[in-house]
């Protein structure tokens, strides 16, 4: 035993399934990092040089989580409704009431029309204030509930989501990495163990078959093998299957609960929230729809509340003048419609409603369907990983042959 320790074509034996081991585990991190990095285009295009697999294919894939995933999981005017438009009114009550006075001095003082509104007595500003007080949360109470009734008109949810995530590449990766953390790492160990095991059989050909291509088509062997062994068992089998002792299951399906908790926490946090929405009602491609739902409700009580004014107004300013202040308040009510939903607490308590409803749904979803949460980001261009994988494998085969066994022999 010592003179076989001291034999040098003793370790180069040895040193090939720990080489293979090296292998699969580079291989498979350069497959998890091609796969989402780097966000952008780094090279010459069209060819030479590479963008991660998601980020390349973000409008493809953020369809895809629209399409395939949320729509699985709800309505959007369902999700919507369990936000709870009459809470949603509640709290842009408490957030504008305070602000009333300072808006209605601001319409009040548009254009050329400050000296009116500075020479109207206090008591009839009064009253005017007064009375915007008073009619404003049924009036959003009332607006609300026709969003409500009225949403998929309103807000185009598709758009939403997708542009959101297009321009925010780092959040579609997110959204992948954050739910499939430990598969992943998975993968990753995984190539060490598996290049392992196939370098015991390269070793086995190589004392056999000493040829020089024997560790390149080795190589070649353990990166795409590896890779490929790695993802099928994350998926497969979709259903417990009970061999003896052991319970085989996809590795991502079997945390199926675990899953659902980070993945309806990340989405109704950062892609499907209060803000979201309303951010994209009154600034997406349906948002004249929203401004004009706004002013139709806005017109009534503007007529109500500048009612005391409206002889003074007429004269002062004309019909047009005074039509013109009315149509400032409904550009205000517009300007202002955001910003109830900026408040951080308000958010989070209707994303909790939001995602308790999303968790208990996808965490009864058949394996058949809660698979295609993570496997989108694997087949988009599956093959490319595995190629990646099989070149690098060869290119370690060839690095073996030269540096470890002297060459071509």
């Amino acid at each position: 035993m010592p003179h076989l320790l001291q034999d040098p074509t003793f370790w180069k034996y040895v040193s090939i399934p720990f080489v293979a081991a090296i292998v699969g585990w580079g291989t498979n991190w350069v497959a998890i990092k091609l796969t989402f990095q780097p966000l952008d285009f780094v090279g010459i295009r069209p060819f030479l040089g590479w963008q991660g697999i998601i980020p390349s294919k973000a409008e493809k894939m953020a369809a895809t989580f629209v399409d395939s995933t949320m729509h699985r999981l709800g309505s959007f005017p369902e999700l919507f409704a369990s936000m709870d438009p009459e809470r949603m009114a509640s709290h842009i009550s408490d957030m504008i009431l305070p602000r009333l006075d300072r808006y209605t001095d601001e319409v009040m003082f548009w254009g050329g029309n400050g000296t009116l509104w500075r020479n109207t007595p206090g008591v009839v500003k009064a009253a005017v204030y007064e009375r915007v007080r008073v009619e404003m949360p049924q009036l959003i109470r009332r607006l609300m509930a026709d969003a409500g009734r009225n949403i998929d008109e309103l807000v185009d949810f598709r758009h939403m989501v997708v542009s959101h995530l297009v321009a925010d590449r780092e959040l579609l990766n997110r959204l992948f990495l954050e739910s499939g953390s430990k598969e992943f790492k998975f993968i990753i160990r995984s190539g060490f163990y598996f290049g392992f095991l196939f370098g015991l059989i390269q070793l086995a050909v190589w004392i056999v078959l000493p040829a020089w291509w024997v560790l390149p088509v080795f190589g070649l062997v353990v990166g795409w093998a590896t890779n490929w062994i790695a993802l099928n068992l994350i998926f497969r089998p979709l259903h417990p299957r009970k061999i003896g002792p052991w319970t085989l299951h996809g590795l991502f399906l079997r945390r199926q609960k675990e899953v659902a908790e980070v993945w309806c926490r990340l989405v109704t946090r950062e892609i499907v929230s209060v803000r979201h929405i309303i951010h994209s009602m009154m600034h997406g491609p349906k948002s004249h729809r929203s401004e004009a739902l706004v002013r139709s409700h806005i017109e009534p009580v503007a007529d109500e509340a500048l009612g005391a004014l409206r002889p003074a107004a007429q004269v002062a300013l004309g019909l047009q003048g005074f039509a013109e202040i009315k149509a400032a308040i409904g550009d205000k009510a517009v300007e202002v419609s955001t910003e109830p939903f900026d408040h951080w607490e308000f958010n989070e308590d209707r994303s909790t409603v939001v995602e308790r409803l999303l968790r208990e749904r996808m965490e009864s979803m058949p394996s058949e369907e809660f698979q295609d949460l993570l496997r989108p980001c694997f087949q988009e261009d599956e093959i490319k990983l595995l190629l990646a994988g099989a070149i690098l494998g060869l290119l370690a085969g060839f690095g073996q042959l030269m540096l470890v066994f002297g060459g071509f022999q």
